[in-house]
């Protein structure tokens, strides 16, 4: 864990110190985003309309939710039934965009930190909807629907907001969302159920859940793809720069790896020619190098032909609650549609 991870999360006498003497500030913290929020919901912040329909997918939390995967998701949805997406996001870290460029072949994605802009480059573009990636606080752009994540894993754990804990607004700021979504990967489905039933509970809003299962390992320079199996009893260094990075490990235990040797790093890390140089050296025991999509696309360029083979888990998301629910967002934001032609040509 990071010194932020074992404040917010741990058990230990000093970690409980800590978010006490931070109390006082994230009871100001929270009283603050209220009022932002009040202001948005009485209209004396104004929201700005897309010129296409926007599905918007975000979280209440910092980070290690799932966002990314959920989004790519909901592109390829919309895709399948007849619609032209882009992806709209602010891009941090550099690595997002690859993932949706990799994840959803031809689909515009644009990075741009003031998504009105962004919006109508993207509909400039050819798009005639857009799905942003971690939105639920940017209310500034309005929404046609609006899609919140928790991850069950740490659900428990998360009830106080920045800095004594992670979450970015009270939990209850998840009523203004039209579906709540718990993601899964290796919390088992009664607890994911249990935390969508408490979700229901507290913020009064429908809630899905969505497992990110592992579905192939991939090779990250080639694309060769292999099945799951060939992690049984593989000695593997695990490398992962996101925001859950203990939830990775543990699927990769889960698949049977004999011996993972796990290197976090901060979320959306930049490797740098010496992490890669320092990871290759300790893998020279391990049979490969496995890492997610998200440092696959960073480390990859810089991977070494005669090192290891460097793997990638590749996920699929699976819906296991609440199916309807998104299908009435996505038919939502298809509807809308109709009555925004864009004026530019299909994308994608």
């Amino acid at each position: 864990m990071s010194g932020l991870e074992r404040l917010w999360y741990g058990d230990s006498p000093a970690a409980r110190l800590g978010r006490a003497a931070l109390w006082p500030a994230a009871q100001m913290y929270a009283a603050a985003a209220r009022v932002r929020g009040a202001m948005y919901d009485r209209g004396l912040l104004d929201s700005v309309d897309a010129p296409v329909p926007v599905l918007a997918v975000g979280n209440v939390s910092v980070g290690g939710t799932g966002k990314t995967p959920v989004a790519a998701w909901a592109v390829a949805r919309l895709r399948e039934r007849g619609a032209h997406p882009a992806v709209l996001l602010r891009g941090y870290g550099g690595d997002e965009p690859l993932v949706h460029e990799s994840l959803n072949p031809g689909t515009p994605v644009v990075c741009d930190a003031d998504r009105v802009r962004g919006a109508r480059t993207a509909h400039a573009a050819g798009a005639d909807c857009l799905v942003l990636d971690d939105a639920f606080q940017h209310r500034r752009l309005a929404r046609t629907a609006d899609w919140v994540l928790v991850a069950a894993e740490r659900f428990a754990r998360t009830t106080r907001v920045l800095p004594a804990g992670p979450l970015r607004e009270p939990l209850k700021a998840m009523a203004r969302a039209d579906v709540a979504i718990v993601t899964r990967k290796v919390a088992s489905v009664a607890d994911a159920d249990a935390v969508a039933e408490r979700i229901e509970s507290l913020a009064r809003v429908a809630a899905a859940v969505v497992h990110l299962a592992p579905s192939a390992l991939v090779d990250a320079r080639d694309g060769t793809i292999r099945g799951l199996g060939t992690l049984c009893d593989v000695r593997i260094l695990a490398v992962a720069a996101v925001g859950e990075p203990a939830a990775f490990f543990a699927q990769l235990r889960g698949l049977g790896a004999r011996d993972v040797d796990a290197r976090p790093f901060r979320d959306h890390h930049a490797f740098t020619p010496a992490d890669v140089a320092q990871l290759v050296h300790a893998a020279s025991a391990a049979d490969a190098v496995v890492c997610t999509l998200k440092d696959a696309v960073k480390l990859a360029p810089q991977w070494p032909a005669a090192a290891v083979p460097l793997w990638y888990v590749s996920q699929r998301a699976e819906v296991e609650r609440g199916a309807h629910l998104l299908d009435a967002s996505l038919a939502q934001v298809l509807a809308a549609r109709v009555s925004t032609p864009s004026t530019a040509g299909a994308a994608g």
